[in-house]
């Protein structure tokens, strides 16, 4: 596997491990998303699915895929800072080691992703 598979299979385990967190804390309470654990689980669907979709693209089509990655990376980078602004705000959610070390990891591998990605958008060289 790619440079770049690889950081888009660990950017997407990190975002899907802070969903799980995010519904241990209700995250759906914290952001105002009406209708609770339902609607959060439904709005997370086509964002599994949209993410997944960009992974076959990374290992079909790196040039294509990486676009997709570089989407990746924004949502993983701005979930670090959304967070960041929650505990800004005084929120207590999320404030177990467990919750940082996935955000900040997130975080790392998003901005590897970015590093990656634009690498393989200048090359005409595979991921």
């Amino acid at each position: 596997m790619t440079k770049l598979v690889h950081l888009y299979v660990w950017t997407v385990t990190l975002l899907v491990a802070h969903q799980i967190d995010s519904a241990y804390w209700r995250e759906w309470n914290l952001s105002g998303i009406p209708g609770g654990v339902q609607v959060f689980v439904l709005l997370n669907l086509p964002l599994v699915l949209l993410f997944l979709f960009g992974l076959v693209q990374v290992v079909r089509a790196p040039r294509v895929g990486a676009r997709f990655a570089l989407a990746l990376a924004l949502v993983g980078a701005a979930t670090f800072f959304i967070h960041l602004w929650f505990v800004w705000q005084g929120h207590p959610e999320f404030q177990l080691f467990t919750s940082w070390a996935i955000l900040s990891a997130t975080l790392v591998a998003s901005l590897g992703l970015v590093w990656r990605s634009i690498g393989v958008l200048r090359t005409r060289e595979p991921g």
